[in-house]
């Protein structure tokens, strides 16, 4: 008898939304000890699937027939209070974004402590004790002082692993991991899945793991189920859904996922079109007091490179490794300490005021997220009409040109007229794109452009930059944890480890022939090395 059974789930939506139902007739089991993973688009029923069962589905949702069978109980029957004390010692949720899910004003034992607390466990000394274990259990260099810090002071993939100690503390049956991985670096991901893998052994929890990324599928999955629209489109054991998918959407979704291939290197001008000379950017903070020496980070050292008109270099680097703080110093949102950044004869880092805000419209950047780069407040018109404004474009002149950027970035110019949260994710970062060419820049810097984005809307938007980079002439510089991205956008690539330049070249040479251990070690951390290996085979075979 499985551990999980559930049985034609639907999940019904309120009125007015684009669909009827956001899961239809859904039907699995999972066992214990086993991982299975759930794919699929951004809406295609995958989260809130796992959100029925843990009984969290938002206001004005709910299951309208079918059941989830947990021990001979349908959850779906459960008192609130029931399902209060079957939540963390039963069945445990890691959630897509560890920051959200912890509570900023606590200290990470202290929130550990809380799940003993609310099921009425232990002592105050014993939750303590217990909290330092789970934290040295997942891993965490320093629980001593992790234990002791707030969420803003740890990393991502630190924040993950306590969020995970979190879920693990009451040793439950079934652990549902939404996105664990999403926006990690290609190593702090890899720490991830062989943590999971580690647990479930020792444990021996089933595993219900959430993903849209068939790279880690390929390396932690015993079974697979793909998700389109709310239905389950294609299941079965994870190697022959991997290697022989049956459905068009399965395989749409794998070829999607972009290999490690390289393009051609431009041409270089005469002159490069931005100049980067010996930069530096230190951050100092004071923790602990007075008394304490400051906390200094050297967070980019002497980095050095020049772009050329029409190429685009990446940046490639754990988290941590000064990837953004050089982007953010490029485009002057940071102040560098030391080092030119030249852009049309011009060193920016420098300058303030009015030169400053001429010079500024040359380089543009678009975010990570689209959620908080984008005003909530504003329509898209205004959003992409108030730099075009504030450099003395007219209203009606602007609103043209906002029209014509949604049409370049593959969207209605009736979007003008709508909110952020109107559109998906990728609809939103389309619109990102739009903002930062509404100056018509020389320069555009993505900031991990692609990372939250599932992998068909991520080839979407890559495509996207491809094509008006071409068209429009533009020098990139972008910034990607994704080595697998790098390799297919970038000519040449910057690899950054701890604030410095530790290897550049083209794209080829850098991925293809690393000169680094550490540029080799990421390169050995990319999630389905294996399943590609198999993949090149098996068409190897055919021919």
């Amino acid at each position: 008898m499985s551990l999980l059974a559930i049985d034609n789930l639907s999940i019904a939506l309120p009125k007015g939304a684009d669909r009827a139902l956001a899961v239809q007739d859904v039907s699995f089991t999972l066992d214990k000890g086993e991982i299975l993973c759930i794919v699929g688009e951004s809406g295609s029923g995958k989260s809130m699937s796992a959100n029925a069962l843990m009984g969290l589905l938002p206001e004005g949702v709910a299951p309208s027939s079918g059941r989830i069978m947990f021990e001979g109980r349908d959850l779906l029957q459960l008192s609130e209070d029931d399902m209060l004390a079957l939540r963390g010692k039963d069945i445990s949720m890691i959630f897509q974004e560890p920051l959200s899910a912890l509570n900023p004003l606590m200290r990470i034992g202290d929130q550990i402590a809380e799940v003993f607390e609310a099921h009425d466990l232990l002592t105050p000394t014993e939750r303590r004790k217990r909290a330092l274990e789970l934290l040295h259990e997942v891993g965490l260099p320093d629980p001593d002082t992790t234990i002791r810090a707030y969420p803003f002071q740890l990393s991502g993939g630190q924040r993950q692993r306590v969020v995970i100690a979190m879920a693990l503390a009451l040793e439950p049956k079934i652990l549902i991991a939404d996105e664990p991985t999403t926006a990690l670096d290609v190593t702090t991901q890899a720490q991830i899945l062989d943590l999971i893998e580690d647990l479930r052994k020792r444990h021996g929890m089933a595993v219900l793991f959430i993903t849209h990324d068939f790279g880690v599928v390929a390396d932690i999955a015993d079974r697979v189920i793909v998700m389109q629209h709310g239905e389950v489109v294609e299941a079965g054991e994870a190697d022959t859904v991997l290697l022989n998918p049956t459905h068009p959407y399965t395989r749409a979704l794998l070829d999607a996922i972009p290999g490690l291939t390289f393009r051609d290197s431009v041409e270089q001008t005469a002159q490069p079109i931005l100049s980067v000379r010996d930069l530096d950017m230190t951050f100092t903070s004071r923790t602990g007091g007075f008394f304490k020496k400051p906390r200094v980070v050297k967070a980019v050292q002497k980095a050095t490179f020049d772009l050329y008109q029409g190429e685009t270099i990446g940046i490639v680097g754990e988290s941590g490794s000064g990837k953004s703080t050089l982007g953010r110093c490029l485009v002057r949102l940071l102040t560098p300490q030391n080092g030119v950044v030249e852009i049309g004869g011009q060193d920016i880092s420098k300058i303030s005021g009015d030169a400053l805000r001429q010079h500024r419209r040359r380089i543009q950047m678009v975010f990570q997220d689209p959620y908080s780069s984008l005003n909530p407040r504003s329509r898209i018109g205004t959003i992409l009409t108030e730099g075009l404004i504030a450099y003395g474009t007219d209203k009606a002149a602007a609103r043209q040109r906002a029209r014509e950027l949604l049409t370049v970035v593959g969207l209605d110019p009736s979007a003008m007229d709508r909110f952020p949260h109107e559109f998906s994710g990728g609809q939103r970062q389309r619109v990102g794109i739009a903002r930062a060419l509404a100056l018509d820049p020389e320069v555009i810097i993505a900031d991990e452009a692609v990372s939250a984005l599932d992998v068909s809307i991520q080839a979407q938007v890559l495509d996207l930059l491809a094509d008006l980079k071409d068209r429009l002439n533009l020098s990139m510089i972008f910034i990607t944890h994704d080595l697998r991205v790098a390799a297919q956008v970038c000519d040449r690539i910057i690899v950054m480890q701890r604030g410095e330049m530790v290897e550049f070249g083209p794209s080829a040479q850098v991925l293809g022939a690393p000169q680094t251990a550490y540029t080799q070690s990421l390169l050995d951390a990319i999630p389905g090395k294996a399943h590609e290996a198999a993949l090149a085979k098996q068409k190897e075979a055919q021919l």
